[in-house]
């Protein structure tokens, strides 16, 4: 990562974290509501999310950077927690069924890179879960949150990246329609900012969340044409 995210642990202790990783949580649940017997790669910071299929899931790994704090999971629970750099992931190829990017791609030096690599360990039918910061929304212009690090992206810009890195867009979501602001009274009502934010003010959310899948076609080289007979005529003829 080229920037580091600070106070990601002291944030998601703090109240206005519990309540931003809660509403997150039901967000994804949303998309992904069962991962039976699959396994599941969480990028960036994802431990705290990965719970929500830690006891149906085949196994959850976590791949943390160095320079972000480590998640302690349950004893009994099938996972892990391994520290690494996601621009060279250290699985072999097709080695998981879901990939969820949470805290990573805008703090990725290089995020082409990023998303290749999780197009490579991921299986054929693979998807990946992306958790983007809306370049529109107040989230990200907030330095004091995780959110307002790095680079956010619009829901087009997020959308044609992960084209252009071999992945076929299937759905589109939102989180975080609640200001960011940490009073009591808006930490209450935040499940109710939840639901009206999609119709009152939908472009404005604090968070993109896209699911993609796989494109292997997308990998396959273009026949080349062969070239057309081309007549010549001297000058003078």
């Amino acid at each position: 990562m080229s920037q580091e995210v600070h106070g990601l642990g002291n944030f998601y202790a703090s109240p206005a974290g519990l309540v931003t990783a809660r509403l997150l949580r039901d967000r994804l649940r949303g998309l992904w509501p069962r991962l039976p017997g699959q396994a599941v790669l969480g990028l960036g910071y994802a431990s705290p999310f990965l719970r929500l299929w830690r006891g149906e899931a085949a196994r959850c790994v976590a791949l943390v950077p160095p320079n972000l704090p480590r998640w302690r999971w349950p004893r009994s629970a099938p996972s892990c927690t391994a520290v690494g750099e996601e621009e060279a992931l250290p699985f072999p190829d097709l080695s998981f069924d879901r990939i969820l990017l949470v805290h990573g791609l805008e703090t990725a030096e290089n995020a082409r890179r990023l998303l290749r690599e999780a197009w490579r360990v991921l299986k054929d039918d693979g998807r990946l879960l992306v958790v983007a910061p809306n370049r529109l929304g107040l989230w990200a212009h907030l330095e004091r949150t995780p959110f307002g690090q790095g680079q956010p992206y619009s829901p087009g810009q997020l959308e044609e990246l992960l084209r252009r890195q071999m992945f076929r867009v299937e759905r589109r979501s939102a989180a975080l329609f609640v200001p960011p602001f940490r009073t009591r009274l808006l930490l209450r009502g935040a499940r109710a900012w939840e639901r009206a934010g999609p119709m009152l003010y939908p472009r404005f959310a604090g968070l993109i969340l896209v699911e993609a899948e796989k494109d292997l076609f997308a990998g396959l080289p273009i026949t080349a044409r062969k070239p057309g007979r081309r007549v010549v005529v001297p000058e003078g003829v």
